[in-house]
């Protein structure tokens, strides 16, 4: 991968075997394509949990040339999912289903240089729990407090420069990001001139 395997852990304690056990199932996935670019898992225990049966959602990313696959596995999908173990397994073996058929679909011609989506918050509603970005792509991507990475949602400001993984499946509101990671510089800034790919 071109960037390092990010886990992030939720109401859930990060234990050496939980993240052992995320590396080897990530691993696996690249045998099945090694142009994978990027890899985020999203591991959470929800609010009133003692209620459902201690449920967990886990949630894999999976970034490969020109597009993003998104797995999530929630925590109401099956009973058996309150053993997290299972839920990951199964998170994973959902994402390997999407990177098979991914591939067959596009017959092995990427292009390799293709690097996780990237833009800059453009609008941000600390009231109101939502922001929108621009992609490098030129989309307005909508995204929630909850989908940015290590809660730092309060101290996002307009301009600041963002990765992101875009929902395969578009809400009422259009293209909605599933995760937004701060980081410190875009590769392309599409506020400014046309992208100079070829």
């Amino acid at each position: 991968m071109q960037t390092a395997l990010e886990i992030a852990f939720k109401h859930v304690a990060p234990t050496e075997d939980l993240k052992a056990l995320i590396h080897e199932k990530a691993a696996h996935l690249e045998t099945l394509f090694d142009g994978i670019t990027s890899c985020h898992v999203f591991v959470r225990a929800p609010h009133g949990s003692q209620r459902v049966g201690n449920l967990f959602e886990v949630t894999v990313e999976v970034r490969v040339p020109g597009k993003e696959l998104v797995v999530r596995q929630h925590h109401k999908d099956v009973p058996q999912h309150a053993h997290l173990h299972v839920a990951i397994r199964d998170a994973f073996a959902a994402m390997a289903r999407e990177v098979t058929g991914w591939k067959a679909q596009i017959g092995g011609t990427v292009k390799a240089h293709d690097g996780p989506l990237q833009g800059k918050v453009v609008n941000i509603r600390h009231d109101k729990d939502f922001g929108q970005i621009i992609a490098t792509d030129n989309r307005l991507i909508y995204f929630h407090k909850n989908s940015v990475i290590d809660g730092s949602f309060d101290t996002l400001q307009p301009r600041d420069a963002v990765e992101l993984v875009v929902q395969s499946d578009e809400s009422a509101i259009g293209p909605q990001a599933s995760s937004v990671r701060r980081i410190s510089t875009l590769a392309f800034d599409p506020t400014r001139k046309p992208s100079r790919r070829s």
